[in-house]
This record gives structure tokens, sequence and C-alpha cells, in this order.
């Protein structure tokens, strides 16, 4: 058997739609340590609404948020795999097939950069990125939508063999500048080294790891842990209602690279959507996340 062009067209169709729908269960579980820890009364309340939003939106199949962003993919191809037919084709056609037919409907967020213009479709739409698994017979697909909140206040400096201290003196920088913008409490990933676009590709893949895992890295553990604080010590707070909840965690991913260090910071809002699945050759679909 193989994995097909209708799998495919259907499963990451499916993707994109549980993702607008369900917050991921390690975000839900963060959010009630967070709405535990917090005390500031505000900012307690405002937790508590985020959670009952969540639970509601699953309940109810409704979208968590108005904003649904725009369809982005990571995609690890088994080296095992077998496919037939064209899977890049697949996932554009699973994501119009699902404009046409998800309830409620979503909105035109598709936006062309030279003319403003919004629709369902453009030019590479849905953004996908692509890699190896050595040994595996599935595909493994996140799907990651990107929407104002997730995507608004990334950036990427390169830096001279930066220092600890500078490098941390960067992210902090983008956490003041983005404020309460990007709808916190946030997940926040940092890339460092690597070229300029592998760098950002690591700072989004930090943003896949589980809530509360631990960086094996002791290094990053520990500048991990100093970010955290760094960041709830803002003051900024869910949804800019201030308190001691600005992110649900800090994760880093490195690599390495030349005398030049690019440092890259992106976030996730708190509804953090990532969903994620299996395909393996026999049909089978597993659902990770």
């Amino acid at each position: 058997m193989a994995i097909t062009y209708e799998l495919m067209k259907s499963i990451t169709a499916q993707l994109y739609d549980w993702s607008l729908k369900k917050v991921p269960d390690d975000t839900k579980d963060a959010l009630r340590r967070a709405e535990a820890a917090e005390t500031n009364p505000l900012a307690k309340r405002t937790l508590g609404i985020l959670l009952r939003s969540a639970e509601m939106a699953e309940q109810s199949e409704r979208l968590v948020c108005s904003d649904s962003g725009v369809p982005v993919y990571f995609v690890q191809l088994g080296t095992g795999v077998r496919i037939e037919g064209d899977i890049k084709q697949a996932i554009k056609d699973g994501f119009d097939h699902l404009v046409e037919t998800i309830s409620p409907p979503i909105l035109k967020h598709v936006t062309n950069p030279l003319t403003n213009e919004r629709s369902y479709r453009g030019k590479d739409m849905p953004l996908v990125t692509w890699d190896v698994l050595s040994g595996a017979d599935y595909i493994d697909i996140t799907c990651q939508p990107k929407a104002l909140g997730s995507g608004r206040w990334a950036a990427l400096e390169i830096f001279t063999s930066p220092s600890l201290e500078q490098i941390e003196a960067f992210v902090m920088d983008c956490v003041l500048k983005a404020g309460s913008q990007h709808c916190p409490p946030v997940v926040m990933g940092v890339g460092i080294g690597g070229s300029f676009d592998h760098c950002t590709k690591l700072a989004k893949l930090a943003t896949l790891r589980p809530l509360g895992s631990v960086n094996p890295e002791p290094i990053l553990a520990a500048m991990e842990a100093r970010l955290t604080e760094a960041t709830n010590k803002t003051g900024f707070g869910p949804m800019g209602t201030g308190g001691d909840t600005t992110t649900l965690g800090v994760h880093i991913e490195y690599a390495a690279g030349h005398g030049f260090t690019p440092v890259a910071v992106c976030f996730n809002c708190w509804i953090n959507r990532r969903t994620r699945a299996r395909v393996y050759n026999d049909g089978r679909i597993e659902r990770v996340e």
C-alpha cells in the first residue's frame, strides 16, 4: 500500500479544522497552572475566561478565535514512505475543500503583500516546510496556523559571536516591543545559530515543543528559565490585564554555524494552535496532538 493524494488531502484539511476549534491539552494545562498561581485578580479572572472559551469552543465545535490565520504545515517524510499521487497538490486542494465545507465559515485572511487584497488563495499557500525522517514508514504532519498574534511580532537579528547575555537582551527587547499586542499569555520560540533561514525554522520548531518540557541542553534549560521569569516580570499579563502571566513558556533550539550568529524570536498567542498526525503506508492515521 501507499499514501495517496486523497489521504493527504483529507488529513491536512482535518488538521487545519481541528486546530481552529481545540486548544492543545498541554496549553490548557499550562493555563490552569497559571490561573492557580496568578496573584492579580483581574489577570486571574482573564485566565479563567480564556479557559472557558477553550472548553466551550471544543464542546460546541466552534472557532476559538475568529482570526483563523493562514494554513501553515510542517511535513516530515519518512524514508520508508511509499507515495501515490501529488501530495504537495493534495495539501493545497485540501485547504480549498475545507474553505468550502468548514462550519462555521472562515474569513478571507490570505493576503497579497503587494496589493493587500484578501482571499482564500494566494502564492505559496498553504505554507509548507518539508523535512525527512530517517527510517520511518509514515508522514508526520503538523498544522500550525499563523494569525496576527502569532506572526506580527516575530523578529530576527544577526550578531557576531554574541554572548548569552546579548542573546537574552535581544529576546527581551522583542518581548517589550510586543507588549500585550500578541494576545498573551504566549508561547515563545527562540532559534540560535545556523543560517538566516535555518534559524527562523528553529524558532518555529521550538514552539512545537510540549509546554513543561525541559531542554536537554543545560545551558539552554537555564536560559529558558531565566527568560520565562523575566518575561513574566514585565507585568503585561493575560491579554494586557497585568499580573504574573505574560508567557506560558520559552523554548529554545540551536544549531552550529559560522562566526555570525542569527537569533530569531517568534510567538504563539494563548491559543497556541497546533495539531499533528501521522499517516502510515497501510493507510492508518494516528492523531498525535
